[in-house]
């Protein structure tokens, strides 16, 4: 399977590091695709020897059959759509860019169009497939509560206009309590997975979010819980912050890697 990276942090790293040393079998790297020639994933690509390229244009002359987003909502905005009409696959990890229903619809009407595949994967979180399930038979209420240290909160403007005081922090402290339509566009960087869980389950205006800085935790905590008709479920995700982003959960970065592994595989388990 042919895979472009579009974006060059940690996630990109993490997948050129696992090819390179075969823990994705059947995949192959065609390219890194930046923003600008000066950007620092020419280095990266350079250090791994692909193709680094600049636009979409030359994106899609890399042929790839999938192109995983590990970038921003803006490279949502700027390329989802594009890149779908043009019969290419998109992995998306900004998955709070698709709370906008206009761009979400467009891209889904975009992969009915081509055929190609618009994948959301689990990111920092579990439970979807039982979630998925439970939706089928009718669901009442899904929340989630993402619990981080202070550090995770710093340089995010919405947290910044409240005049919280992240470096003296005492005790918890609620940052938002309502709909995920609401509180995801707030936080870019780091409540992706209340976006996951509304897309797959019942929707951003249905699913409430609560985001707490927690001076008394040292991973980022996430508690899910759901009420339907096949009964109530909770789950509770302690996850150790990426070594290079404090906002982002290491298992994130994995579940981008999954979500490969899943494509290029003949099997699937769970849901």
């Amino acid at each position: 399977m042919r895979i472009a990276l579009l974006g060059a942090g940690t996630i990109a790293r993490l997948v050129l590091e696992h090819v390179a040393r075969g823990a994705l079998e059947g995949i192959e790297i065609v390219g890194i695709a930046g923003r600008s020639p000066a950007s620092s994933g020419k280095a990266l690509a350079g250090a791994h020897s692909v193709p680094y390229v600049v636009g979409r244009s030359a994106l899609l002359a890399l042929r790839p059959q999938i192109v995983v987003e590990a970038a921003s909502h803006d490279a949502v905005r700027e390329h989802l759509v594009a890149l779908l009409d043009a019969g290419a696959g998109v992995v998306v990890l900004s998955a709070g860019a698709l709370a906008e229903d206009s761009l979400r619809e467009s891209a889904e009407q975009a992969a009915r169009r081509s055929g190609a595949l618009l994948c959301v994967p689990s990111g920092g979180i579990g439970g979807l497939d039982a979630l998925k399930a439970a939706c089928v038979a009718g669901v009442e209420e899904v929340s989630i509560r993402v619990a981080k240290p202070p550090r995770a909160w710093k340089g995010i403007p919405y947290v910044e206009a409240l005049g919280v005081d992240l470096e003296r922090l005492g005790e918890a402290r609620t940052l938002f309590k309502g709909s995920a339509r609401e509180g995801v566009p707030h936080f870019p960087q780091n409540v992706n997975i209340a976006a996951v869980l509304s897309l797959a389950g019942i929707g951003f205006d249905r699913t409430q979010l609560e985001v707490v800085a927690d001076p008394a935790l040292t991973r980022n905590t996430h508690t899910i819980c759901v009420t339907g008709v096949t009964g109530r479920f909770s789950i509770v995700l302690e996850n150790v912050p990426s070594p290079d982003n404090p906002k982002t959960a290491w298992l994130a970065c994995y579940s981008a890697l999954a979500a490969l592994r899943a494509l290029a595989a003949p099997t699937r388990y769970g849901t």
